[in-house]
């Protein structure tokens, strides 16, 4: 359950119905989900938060598909259900097959766990990683 009232078309302000708008517009749907209506609470963080979710996730050197499976991979180590939720819905959307996805956990699954090793043994980076 919500913290927070999910903000619909009826109840929402001008300025909120304007982000609505633009999210349908740049998505090609009509669904606005509860992460954007949650945040309608605060029009202007809605709005922020609308216009650097289109700047990093829209065109760039990132294939889209990378971008969205990058996102459930950080979704996945923040613990967010939500999010590792809707990416994957778009990561499929853009293409992800069922393989690509299962490779992708792998990945995600290994990096958790020589996370956790390399973290609890403090073990020192290597001066050949670093970067000048």
């Amino acid at each position: 359950m919500a913290t927070v009232p999910l903000i619909s078309d009826e109840a929402a302000s001008a300025e909120v119905l304007a982000v609505f708008n633009d999210i349908r517009t740049t998505r090609g749907t009509d669904f606005i989900n509860n992460f954007w209506r949650a945040l309608a609470n605060d029009p202007e963080l809605l709005a922020a938060t609308w216009e650097g979710l289109k700047t990093v996730m829209g065109p760039g050197t990132l294939d889209p598909l990378v971008k969205e499976m990058l996102y459930i991979a950080v979704s996945t180590a923040n613990g967010c259900s939500y999010c590792v939720h809707s990416h994957t819905a778009a990561a499929r959307a853009k293409g992800m097959t069922p393989q690509q996805h299962g490779e992708l956990m792998s990945v995600i699954g290994m990096a958790m766990q020589t996370n956790g090793l390399v973290t609890s043994m403090q073990v020192p980076t290597d001066p050949e990683f670093m970067t000048d």
